[in-house]
């Protein structure tokens, strides 16, 4: 029977094909979860957090509001994306206020959270 292992050897296959070519690929995998990730030479770390991050956005943007850590995690990817896309800049005055305001929204969920649990001890 195929699985998601077998199609990873596969690829580690097609990879080394292309290795000799001199196309360097980076590799990382997750089998537990069925993940593999591929990267060509001109990856930055900054692109790599971007790419990761779009993770964390679509799950954020994807999780039902009434999940009661879905604003922690909605506005903690907000000030990320934020502060990601101004990386090799400046952030605006408009920017900042947008991080205040989601930093307040974050301060103002995480006193829920610790207030429910305190009402649940």
């Amino acid at each position: 029977m195929e699985n998601f292992e077998n199609f990873y050897h596969d690829l580690l296959d097609l990879a080394k094909k292309y290795e000799t070519k001199n196309v360097p690929l980076k590799i990382e995998k997750d089998l537990e979860n069925d993940i593999v990730k591929i990267f060509g030479e001109k990856i930055t770390s900054l692109a790599r957090a971007q790419n990761g991050l779009n993770d964390v956005t679509e799950l954020s943007y994807t999780t039902a509001e009434h999940h009661s850590y879905w604003n922690l995690l909605y506005n903690s990817s907000e000030i990320a994306t934020s502060v990601l896309e101004k990386w090799k800049d400046s952030l605006s005055d408009e920017d900042v206020a947008d991080i205040e305001w989601a930093i307040k929204e974050l301060t103002e969920s995480l006193e829920k959270i610790k207030n429910k649990t305190n009402s649940d001890s």
